[in-house]
């Protein structure tokens, strides 16, 4: 078992809730109406908490590229118990303009809990991942040798032992690094990828090559190959394999491998009456088996752990510098790395893929890239924290404030490079959300002098600064609808469709007989509205509690 110090503390974070919520802003997103993309400007652990009840079970993959605590990076804080805003004042985050500056803490090499600090920043974010992973679903998780110990044991614990599928390797460097003292060059990165339960097979494994498939001889079954017949284990440990192999047409004896043979005596004498051995003409040859394409199962090849042959960090860095013109992100993970990785693991419609250390989004650059390939409907979820660029950075001098301004601009063009070059509809939109306070208040738990004043405050839950739209939204995170539920405002009901067809009506602004039986004709699975829409009318508001009751409509009121 892997302990630490503080950890006691980050299963305390674990399971603290959150009171923030998600805001949308259209303006900043690309086709928000009909795009099924969701990315979110926010500090990622407070946001995988608000994603639990919606998202539980339902990622069939998660990426993610977490800071490689080298002791020239950072981890983030995870003291989010305040208000946001008094929060991110409190500890220096925000700037006099109100935007973060501090999104992590300096994590020294010479700090006593160095590791400590790395491993409270990941324990919280990788049990709250794990939760929103289908049963058959993938985290993949990129780390260098500074970490990569520590992380082995924790995912261990995180997400059990047999859920270990492999440790990738990638060759990121392309050119010999001779800067480091010891006269070794570090030239890889390995990825670890568990599955949330490993009952089956979880890759979908490397193409066939079948450019070596012949048939010089005209078999009636097809192309073939020669393949290998020679044993695996010693006379001792399978006998029935060790014999002396006769050609029965011409009597050459090739006598028998230090293995043995693949197959037994009964097996190979039935191959042999099929025509699938190949037997040499001299006798110090080795007989081979006939492998015909058209009789190979459906399971492709299993993928080599070595990954991403001829792709580079160096093509990372291109990919961003095709779309700006300029190196605005340091070390970019390459478009074509994560394709790799998007190929083993999705292939059904409707996919949804997760990357909560956005960085510059080349995970969603990915997955609208591999859409268009293959015609497929992969979904992706980002969340990227608003880190302040370095001010004299190449991207901060291009007018880009925050890594995350970096990770919208580079969906927004990569999305426009990809529908010009595809001539089929592609989804290259994305909805923007932004983390904030919660748009109702929060109940504190009140002494017996303010008991009153707690209760009158409560009259009305909903938040002065709340607006329709941004309610709508924490409205529906609250229900468990996804952040891509399709939305209509008609008559001010917003109406609601999950993935199901199954229909919702939220009422925020406006209420009456009239409304109310609209709502009874188009038969909604469930009716949310504010209290305060009632204006005091506790016997309109029976009467709708009823009327709805007897057409089968649950009605929630706030």
């Amino acid at each position: 078992m892997l302990n630490w110090a503080g950890k006691s503390e980050a299963y305390h974070t674990l399971q603290s809730p959150s009171f923030k919520t998600l805001t949308p802003c259209p303006q900043e997103s690309v086709d928000f109406d009909h795009s099924d993309n969701i990315f979110i400007e926010g500090e990622n652990l407070d946001v995988l908490k608000i994603l639990q009840k919606s998202y539980f079970n339902s990622v069939k993959m998660i990426y993610i590229d977490p800071p490689y605590n080298t002791g020239n990076d950072f981890v983030y804080h995870d003291n989010f118990a305040s208000r946001l805003d008094d929060y991110q004042q409190q500890s220096g985050e925000k700037d006099e303009n109100g935007l973060l500056k501090k999104a992590f803490v300096r994590n020294s090499k010479e700090n006593g809990h160095y590791h400590s600090n790395w491993l409270n920043m990941m324990l919280p974010r990788l049990h709250l991942a794990k939760n929103l992973l289908k049963d058959d679903g993938v985290i993949f998780i990129s780390i260098d040798d500074n970490e990569q110990a520590q992380l082995k044991l924790l995912c261990d614990e995180v997400f059990g032992e047999e859920n270990f599928v492999g440790q990738f390797i990638w060759k990121s460097r392309q050119n010999k690094d001779n800067r480091n003292l010891t006269g070794l060059s570090i030239d890889h990165e390995y990825i670890f990828c568990y599955s949330k339960y490993n009952n089956q097979r979880i890759l979908n494994g490397a193409e066939r090559k079948v450019e070596q498939y012949k048939n010089p001889d005209n078999d009636p079954r097809g192309l073939w190959v020669s393949a290998n017949m020679v044993g695996l284990l010693g006379e001792d440990q399978r006998p029935n394999c060790h014999y002396d192999l006769i050609n029965p047409n011409t009597g050459i004896n090739y006598g028998k491998p230090k293995l043995g043979w693949r197959y037994d005596k009964n097996t190979m004498s039935k191959l042999i009456e099929e025509n699938r051995i190949l037997f040499p003409k001299e006798p110090s040859g080795r007989p081979r088996r006939k492998v015909f394409l058209n009789e190979l199962n459906s399971e492709l090849p299993n993928i080599n752990s070595i990954i991403g042959e001829n792709i580079y960090t160096t093509n990372g860095t291109k990919d961003i510098n095709e779309l700006f013109d300029n190196k605005f992100f340091p070390f970019p993970k390459p478009v074509k790395l994560i394709e790799e990785l998007l190929k083993q693991t999705t292939k059904q419609e409707n996919d949804i893929i997760l990357d909560f250390f956005a960085g510059s989004a080349t995970t969603a650059h990915a997955v609208m890239q591999l859409n268009a390939e293959d015609n497929s409907n992969r979904r992706f979820i980002c969340v990227q924290m608003p880190e302040l660029t370095d001010e004299k950075s190449e991207a901060f001098k291009a007018g880009f404030k925050t890594i995350a301004e970096i990770s919208k601009e580079r969906i927004r063009r990569a999305g426009k490079h990809i529908a010009e070059n595809n001539p089929n509809p592609l989804d290259t939109g994305f909805k923007v959300f932004k983390l904030s306070d919660s748009y109702f208040k929060q109940w504190q738990s009140p002494n017996v002098e303010d008991l009153a004043k707690q209760l009158e405050f409560f009259i009305d839950p909903v938040a002065d600064f709340a607006e329709p739209q941004a309610m709508l939204y924490e409205i529906l995170l609250r229900l468990g609808l996804k952040l891509s539920v399709k939305v209509r405002l008609e008559n001010t009901i917003f109406w609601l469709e999950d993935e199901n067809s199954k229909r919702y009506a939220i009422l925020l602004s406006e209420a009456n007989e009239a409304l109310f039986n609209q709502i009874i004709e188009q038969q909604p699975l469930k009716v949310v509205m504010l209290d305060r829409l009632f204006n005091g009318n506790d016997a309109l508001k029976k009467n709708t509690e009823l009327q709805f009751a007897d057409h089968h409509i649950q009605f929630l009121v706030i």
